[in-house]
């Protein structure tokens, strides 16, 4: 084993800048803007990744980012996280706060990758170098040691096997939630729907039962309150007509002290993106009394996020909870103060009510029930469920619907469950590898 700086095995260390006018100047598609937020431990999140134009680009040539480049967030509070780039965002360029770690032809840049993962303990440790806020220089990053085997392709081999399959479970459970979204899309927006047998007798037409309702000709009547043609006979009617009860959050103590003995998991805003991957882990674990036993969250519970959301989202992010991601778990589950949960009078309704609720999300309507503070966000989530009016279909349709989309979020939660336990075991071996201590035949 040789050890190297990371100077002398590489043939680029740099970071790039931001264009001028910043994220207004930024295009709807084009070349790549990688920034800190694109990178991520082990992995590279396309949201939010920005597009500049040929221009733009021109004057960041000297940051291209090439196939194999190691991207290294150098500032903030997402200092030390790393990952590789993956072929799909080429052509890119990187702005001030991600550095290019570009090997040469003597390492491994899976290797060298895994390595600073290796590193980071002692990354954030030192990322004080660069003044009060937390930065690493590109004199630190040059002198970084890296120890080097003859077998750094077998490591790196073992490694990236267990992270294509996390990418591979992670890209099959996005497409899995798309799935589910078109469904609803042709179900309850497009109102395809499959005709039912008492629908076709009624239209006198029994050979059309099974056949999409509105392409059809199905019987369709305006809505006043909802401006719109809709089925005939579903009913309009809020969020608040599927709800059984509010379950208000709470933020636990840090121990137990006293009459707080209850162990229990605490869902933050921050978590409910993770409710079904592996890093939900991440969740603080509080103590609460037994007296508060009624904050405990069972099986069908929805979770969304009222307050702290960023200047550039609202809140209202919403994730459930289901038995295979309870028993995954290990705890008790309670939602903080920041959020609030919802359990349903028909557990029937949960992704229908999930998926609705994602959409008006997403579609940034829960944007005008936010109260008009200049500190955090909070969501005025009584007056939302009691005004917004949504299409309340049918319960026949909506336990068809259910048992459609069930297995594709079972399938989720499985791959979730699966990615727990590769991602454990990739951190487990990491630094045995690298610190060689468990050795790898060559053979």
């Amino acid at each position: 084993m040789r050890t190297e700086s990371l100077k002398d095995i590489t043939t680029k260390i740099g970071s790039g800048a931001t264009p001028t006018g910043g994220e207004r100047s930024y295009k709807s598609e084009g070349i790549s803007l990688i920034r800190s937020q694109n990178v991520l431990d082990f992995t590279f999140s396309k949201n939010g990744l920005a597009f500049i134009d040929d221009d733009q680009a021109k004057a960041l040539d000297n940051v291209t980012v090439e196939e194999n480049d190691i991207l290294l967030n150098i500032t903030g509070d997402s200092i030390a996280r790393c990952c590789i780039v993956p072929k799909e965002v080429l052509p890119a360029r990187v702005n001030q706060h991600v550095s290019i770690i570009r090997c040469d032809s003597t390492v491994n840049s899976n290797y060298v990758f895994y390595y600073l993962e290796f590193l980071r303990p002692y990354l954030l440790k030192i990322c004080g170098v660069g003044g009060t806020r937390n930065a690493l220089t590109k004199e630190v990053i040059e002198k970084l040691q890296i120890a080097i085997p003859e077998n750094q392709d077998k490591i790196a081999d073992i490694l990236s096997s267990l992270d294509a399959k996390i990418s591979l479970n992670t890209r099959i459970n996005t497409e899995l939630e798309q799935l589910a979204k078109t469904l609803y899309d042709y179900w309850f927006v497009q109102f395809d729907f499959p005709i039912s047998s008492s629908q076709a007798a009624a239209m006198g037409k029994p050979h059309l039962e099974g056949k999409p309702y509105r392409s059809s000709g199905g019987a369709m009547v305006w809505n006043e309150e909802l401006k719109r043609e809709v089925p005939r006979g579903w009913k309009v009617g809020g969020f608040n007509n599927l709800i059984d009860e509010f379950i208000s959050g709470d933020w636990g103590k840090d121990s137990e002290k006293g009459a707080n003995t209850e162990k229990v998991m605490c869902i933050r805003g921050a978590d409910i993106a993770n409710l079904t991957s592996e890093k939900l882990t991440e969740a603080p674990i509080r103590f609460i009394s037994k007296g508060n036993a009624d904050k405990v969250l069972v099986a069908n519970t929805l979770i969304v996020e009222i307050s702290g959301g960023s200047p550039t989202q609202s809140t209202g992010r919403i994730a459930y909870l289901n038995e295979a991601l309870l028993n995954r778990l290990g705890h008790a589950i309670i939602c903080s103060n920041f959020c609030r949960a919802i359990s349903l009078k028909d557990g029937a309704y949960l992704y229908f009510f999930f998926l609705t609720w994602k959409l008006l999300y997403e579609a940034k309507v829960l944007f005008n029930y936010e109260g008009k503070t200049t500190g955090l966000k909070n969501l005025l989530i009584d007056d939302f469920i009691d005004d917004y009016k949504i299409l309340v279909p049918d319960s026949y349709f909506i336990k068809k619907f259910n048992n459609l989309v069930l297995p594709y979020f079972t399938k989720i939660q499985k791959n979730a469950e699966e990615n727990q336990l590769l991602t454990s075991l990739r951190d487990f071996l990491l630094p045995l590898l690298m610190s060689g201590e468990v050795s790898i035949s060559i053979k």
